[in-house]
């Protein structure tokens, strides 16, 4: 097999490895942008409940109502996680690492 088949091979497969997922991720960035928004409502409105209970004087409250709190902030603190991790990470799908690993491997 000669280096200019091998060539072309590796372009298509790169091609398709690569435009594949960003076809299928343009979807995704589009509903995200919508949710965007009401993201951030979310975490002012958890923000401002965290400093009203940061300001309370927590020296009177009973004991369930320490409990009903932490409990309280557990939640909010899980929604704030969730709301979070929608927009984080780099995604390479399978074929584009084999290509990456193959490519890595031939020129070094």
């Amino acid at each position: 097999m000669n280096i200019k088949k091998l060539f072309k091979i590796f372009t298509l497969a790169l091609t398709f490895g690569l435009a594949v997922p960003m076809l299928s991720n343009a979807a995704i960035v589009a509903s995200s942008l919508s949710d965007s928004a009401a993201d951030m409502r979310i975490l002012t409105v958890i923000t401002n409940r965290v400093a009203e209970i940061q300001n309370m004087d927590k020296s009177q409250l009973t004991k369930a109502d320490r409990i009903a709190l932490k409990k309280e902030l557990r939640e909010m603190k899980k929604t704030a996680e969730s709301t979070n991790k929608n927009n984080n990470g780099i995604y390479l799908s399978i074929g584009a690492v084999i290509i990456i690993i193959l490519l890595l491997i031939l020129l070094l």
